[in-house]
């Protein structure tokens, strides 16, 4: 055994990047305390291992996740390093306890060529922190005229599994038809941000009484619904596998619900500010709170986080949006759509679902790991926590509290809606692949390449 480099019996700790950590009385998934050991990258037996050559770590009170998967974010590189980076999008991602984030194509050029998506991957290597998965264009350019190649994309390097035009709708039916039937040939999804242009031209809030009130144009839910049926059905009809960005209308949920009851297969995902935020903040006309999809009504929030609980909708992704100060600095109908979120999306969830009765921490771990790792065709997430498997972890302090900052956020951007709110929890540890990237709540300095 090798010799311990530290011995630790309170939350504390150093980074540990060779040897063996023990981490003892973890709430294991929420649930009851137990120990567990990594050694060379893996999770190992805790019986197995010599404690006085290992680095121990008391985890008691802190709750012991598998390290989270982001479906959906924007790193902005190539092209918006004004506003984030690879590496300082993966630094916010560590923070927030992520060990996995799929970066989403609406890159400039954007990600629809192979020499794209393995800039981004290898960017996603150097900076060490996490897992960075390139998301393919489906159409060249994002126009929605033409099909991006799939096949190399999936071929290349960074053997893409995920193609989406986020940001924009694939809105031509027969596009997205093609589409469906590549993405099955490749065993790849298709992610659609649901948004009917024809109905969202100059649209700016959720549709309602409020819009007229603040004379904003008003986002209709039905832009969202009926783009979700459509693709349900040709997805149907392909045998292919569709995924839902950011699903944020009662409407929606019903659509979802129906086609997973028909067999289609199809999966969704909520982001975090859909999860808590309603439409009303809108009336400071702070453009912190615009964002696309709109905030909604109550309802849907209320609709939103009972989907998320019965499984209708599948995962939590954070949509992760971040802009210059100059692109929110606007009147709100002339700036920029959306939000940061990958350091706040735990705190969140802990909010309107744990502390609301509606998911345990089990059920965390199912909406923010295994289940964006499965969509995603992500290896090394789909058996958190057990003997032999990547050693992708996050300890969590969920008794802690804690006021969002601009001051304190890792990445480039701070255009968060959260700014100045308490939220419950903290992440003091994270684990990627058993190399520790984040201790006592501060990123780990990572060593230098050979």
């Amino acid at each position: 055994m090798t010799t311990p480099q530290t011995v630790s019996t309170t939350h504390g700790g150093t980074p540990t990047r060779t040897g063996t950590t023990l981490l003892t009385g973890a709430a294991f998934l929420g649930g009851e305390p137990r120990d567990l050991a990594i050694a060379d990258g893996v999770f190992v037996d805790p019986s197995a291992i010599d404690r006085d050559a290992a680095e121990v770590l008391d985890a008691s009170g802190l709750v012991a996740l598998p390290g989270l998967v982001d479906l959906h974010a924007h790193l902005r590189q190539p092209g918006g390093e004004q506003s984030e980076t690879v590496a300082s999008g993966v630094r916010a991602a560590a923070a927030g306890g992520y060990t996995c984030v799929f970066a989403m194509a609406n890159t400039t050029p954007v990600a629809d060529t192979p020499a794209v998506v393995e800039q981004v991957h290898r960017l996603g290597l150097e900076a060490g922190l996490a897992t960075v998965r390139p998301i393919g264009a489906v159409s060249v350019g994002l126009a929605g005229e033409r099909l991006a190649d799939m096949g190399m994309l999936a071929g290349s390097a960074a053997r893409v599994s995920v193609f989406s035009d986020d940001g924009h709708c694939v809105a031509d039916a027969e596009l997205m038809r093609r589409a469906l039937e590549h993405a099955a040939a490749l065993g790849a999804v298709i992610a659609q941000h649901a948004q009917d242009p024809s109905l969202t031209r100059g649209s700016v809030m959720h549709e309602s009484p409020l819009a007229a009130e603040l004379g904003l144009t008003g986002w209709p839910s039905a832009a969202e619904a009926a783009i979700v049926a459509r693709d349900a059905m040709l997805a149907e009809a392909a045998g292919a596998r569709l995924h839902v960005c950011h699903v944020s209308t009662l409407e929606t949920v019903e659509v979802v619900r129906a086609a997973k009851a028909r067999g289609i297969a199809i999966t969704a995902e909520v982001t975090p500010h859909h999860l808590l935020l309603t439409e009303e903040l809108v009336r400071s006309y702070d453009a912190r709170y615009k964002v696309n999809p709109p905030l909604r009504a109550d309802r849907d929030v209320r609709a939103l986080r009972e989907a998320l609980a019965d499984g209708t909708i599948d995962i939590v992704a954070t949509d992760h949006a971040p802009h210059a100060p100059e692109a929110k600095q606007a009147a709100f109908a002339d700036a920029a759509f959306g939000m940061v979120g990958l350091e706040t999306a735990l705190g969140v969830v802990q909010e309107s679902m744990v502390e609301t009765g509606l998911l345990d921490w089990a059920g965390v771990a199912r909406v923010m790991s295994t289940a964006p790792a499965a969509i995603g065709r992500e290896p090394g997430y789909d058996a958190p926590l057990e003997i032999g498997s990547p050693a992708h972890l996050v300890l969590v302090d969920p008794a802690a509290r804690r006021i969002v900052e601009a001051a304190s956020l890792k990445g480039r951007s701070t255009n968060s809606p959260f700014l100045g709110v308490e939220l419950p929890g903290t992440v003091l540890h994270v684990w990627h692949g058993g190399r520790r990237t984040v201790v006592d709540g501060e990123i780990a300095e990572m060593p230098v390449q050979a």
